[in-house]
């Protein structure tokens, strides 16, 4: 059984089964099943699994688009602008705490969806019930985090790369200013926060690497008798893999990690204490910066 990824507005992305044996190619556009119709969008990979591993649930591509459906699908969204400024209207009307985001049409105009965001909860039946009649289709409002919403919209991060939420991320693990401590980063807002105003999700991928590479290592700080004399730990270098020691008279010398391992198995160490993070007042200044509130 062929599975297909599909790629819609917002990098919203799903997959589907090519039941049909359609001969399907990746960059092309295709007519999915959708909730009451169809939608259409990008073909981004294709994939063989076998049949049983397949849920039952899993929707089916329809057919190929046609330049037709392109042309439909691009009047389609002509109108998404209008339908947000109205949305927008009717949920200052009724006083309702929500930032629009986005808006998506599903190509057979059966299915209306607003994105926004909110601090808290929204109780929005009446705004839904005012855009029903307004449109006359099936309304659907749904409540993103900060982190969907660079998603949506995409973007470049401080590495010069597209951002991993819109490319392969599929899920947010949590983030936390700890790993980026254990990584030795700076704990300023403008160097560990990404578009969305959030901890970088990139703080999670070398983590244990980092982890690994300092395992037994004394904390930076600590006093060490070691190589003649007593000494400081100034910096540990895990590209270099070298660590940096200072002695009383300020004299600094760089040795290997595994030098030092082995040296730490005859020498005896003062540890540095736990530093412990004020993520309080840390969060504090990641508001001050206007990068945005809530959980990391």
């Amino acid at each position: 059984m062929e599975i297909v990824e599909v790629q819609f507005k917002g990098q919203r992305k799903e997959y589907f089964k090519n039941s049909r044996a359609l001969y399907l190619r990746k960059g092309n556009y295709c007519i999915v099943q959708a909730d009451r119709g169809e939608d259409m969008g990008l073909i981004i990979s294709l994939s063989q699994v076998h049949a049983k591993d397949t849920k039952a649930s899993t929707k089916e591509v329809i057919r190929h688009a046609t330049d037709k459906d392109i042309e439909t699908m691009e009047e389609v969204r002509d109108k998404e602008k209008e339908a947000l400024s109205i949305c927008q209207e009717k949920a200052e009307s009724h006083n309702l705490d929500m930032k629009l985001v986005d808006v998506e049409y599903q190509f057979d105009v059966n299915k209306i969806t607003f994105y926004f965001t909110s601090d808290g909860r929204i109780d929005f039946r009446e705004l839904v019930k005012d855009l029903a009649g307004i449109f006359r289709t099936r309304i659907d409002l749904r409540q993103i985090g900060v982190r969907d919403e660079a998603r949506r919209f995409d973007g470049i991060g401080m590495c010069g790369r597209k951002l991993c939420c819109s490319t392969f991320l599929k899920d947010f693990e949590p983030v936390t200013l700890k790993m980026a401590k254990d990584q030795n980063l700076p704990l300023t807002p403008t160097k560990i926060s990404g578009a969305c105003g959030r901890l970088m999700c990139c703080l999670t991928y070398e983590l244990s690497d980092y982890k690994d590479m300092v395992r037994g290592i004394p904390k930076i700080g600590s006093k060490i008798s070691c190589f003649g004399g007593r000494h400081r730990i100034d910096k540990i270098s895990l590209f270099k893999e070298t660590v940096s020691l200072t002695d009383e008279e300020g004299n600094t010398i760089e040795i290997s990690l595994d030098k030092f391992r082995e040296e730490l198995k005859i020498c005896k160490v003062e540890e540095e204490p736990e530093e412990n993070i004020d993520e309080e007042e840390l969060l504090k200044e990641f508001h001050e910066e206007d990068l945005g509130e809530g959980d990391l």
